[in-house]
């Protein structure tokens, strides 16, 4: 098939968070079983990195977008350990900005020259894809442009359309007035007209009611978003077109998350020898300043620090803990002030126990997860989550809510039976957390002897399980057959 795959980042170009990973990782999957891939995106100032160079594509064009006349050029690389074209459209004016999205008054504008530039890419190269895969807000407006402004075009006849939702929570709202600035002003009614008598508009609603098919990034979080309590207003336009709504896991990189060649490990292991893991959690130890005692238990947190990622639920749990059992924790990550206080006020607290790098440091993220002993990520909601991924591979068994991507891969363990390879918690609160804490530190109990053997079975039930993208393509394939049936 022709897949044209329109993102607003690219791993390996410019990435913030699971879009940006998807963006190449899928791309570089399915031209790996054959299918004709072209990926497009901005080119923001990180984009044009020392020693990667580009073709220029298209030199000069233009599109006028409600009397707004932007002109934009057209470049192209490859992606990474592929040969998957990703065409860059450079506007400085739009794109060279110290951050991939801003609060800006046009970024609307932004990512509505984004979408133009990629369909009119298409008519310059020819290039007539069976599927258009749109990613989140910032590209939705792809279905409504080709069932209307490019509907003249006989290139397009036999084109479909897939959007992929990675988080609900960010949608494009903005006010109606800048709707002729997406190009779409006579086809104003194609937008939710309730919300346009309102003076609103949504670019991800807009997708939504137009896409062949929508997808998300885990079947617990397509079932989720159904529902009021994290539909974030579009539960019920997703209800309504439950019938193409499908949940596809994400996958990760198996080559760089694999305990067994990580170039970023002072130590590998793998499940048939576990005791480089041993000696990673000494090393992690050792750089963080903490004294290594193997019989207590390591937590590890890497995260985003924010509202959605559950961690209002330590404020009284970690303090609890830490004080009243031998449990060290070791946190990487940025984010609300009120969460780095919490983590810098533990570390001073406890600081034989408890260090926090406030920053994001790669090789020290592959040590966490290598080196610790438990995961914590007790998201409020998680549309899929990879960490918890990363740790299953790395045999340090999650501490996860019962939601989303984390309900899919973390199955809670049962010491009787021996199956499970995390702990759960399902209802958000900190009996909750406090619950599923006191199961993982009952599991570990010693952490010598018959508790230690038992641990490294737990750990390895993670370790079997396979989270590639080679088992996700699949599913993504069979979306684009069902939409694209003559494909």
């Amino acid at each position: 098939m022709k897949v044209l795959f329109v993102a607003s980042e690219v791993a390996g170009f410019a990435k913030t968070g699971g879009l940006g990973d998807v963006a190449a990782a899928l791309p570089r999957a399915l031209a790996g079983r054959g299918h004709d891939v072209r990926v497009v995106m901005p080119m923001y100032p990180r984009v044009r990195t020392e020693g990667r160079t580009f073709e220029t594509v298209v030199r000069e064009a233009s599109v006028d977008l409600g009397g707004t006349r932007v002109h934009y050029s057209v470049h192209a690389a490859t992606l990474p350990d592929s040969k998957v074209p990703v065409y860059c459209v450079r506007c400085p004016g739009l794109f060279d900005r110290p951050s991939i999205y801003t609060q800006d008054a046009d970024e609307h504008l932004r990512f509505a020259v984004l979408q133009w530039a990629a369909l009119q890419l298409c008519q310059r190269l020819r290039f007539a894809p069976d599927v258009v895969h749109a990613n989140d807000w910032q590209t939705a407006l792809l279905p409504v442009l080709l069932r209307t402004m490019f509907a003249w075009d006989r290139l397009f006849d036999a084109t479909r359309t897939v959007l992929t939702i990675h988080n609900i929570g960010h949608q494009g709202g903005f006010d109606a007035r800048v709707l002729p600035q997406t190009g779409l002003g006579e086809a104003s009614h194609h937008f939710h007209q309730e919300q346009l008598r309102e003076g609103r508009i949504n670019f991800l609603l807009t997708g939504l009611l137009y896409a062949h098919a929508i997808t998300t990034v885990s079947p617990t979080y397509a079932r989720e978003i159904q529902r009021p309590e994290h539909g974030v207003g579009l539960d019920a336009f997703l209800r309504e077109r439950s019938s193409v709504l499908f949940g596809i896991l994400n996958g990760i990189d198996e080559l760089a998350w694999s305990p067994e060649t990580d170039a970023l490990l002072p130590h590998r292991f793998s499940e048939s020898d576990l005791s480089g893991k041993e000696r990673c959690k000494e090393e992690l130890l050792g750089a963080a300043g903490l004294p290594y005692r193997p019989e207590v238990p390591v937590l590890g947190i890497v995260s985003r620090l924010a509202w959605q990622k559950g961690f209002d639920l330590c404020f009284t749990v970690l303090p609890r803990l830490l004080a009243s059992r031998a449990v060290q924790l070791v946190v990487l990550g940025t984010g609300e002030p009120k969460y780095e206080a919490l983590f810098t006020q533990l570390g001073r607290r406890f600081p034989k126990q408890v260090v926090y790098k406030p920053a994001f440091s790669e090789p020290l993220a592959h040590l966490i997860e290598a080196g610790s002993d438990m995961f914590l990520m007790p998201s409020r909601y998680e549309p899929c989550g990879l960490n918890q991924m990363y740790s299953l591979k790395y045999g340090t068994p999650p501490i996860v809510h019962h939601t989303g991507g984390l309900a899919d891969t973390v199955a809670p363990y049962d010491r009787r039976t021996g199956r499970g390879n995390g702990f759960v918690f399902e209802h958000f609160d900190e009996t909750g957390l406090r619950f599923a804490l006191s199961q993982a530190l009952s599991a570990w109990g010693s952490g010598k002897g018959e508790d230690r053997e038992r641990w490294q079975a737990l750990m390895r039930n993670g370790m079997r399980a396979r989270f590639g993208w080679d088992e996700r393509v699949a599913a993504y394939e069979q979306v684009y057959r069902m939409v694209a049936p003559g494909r």
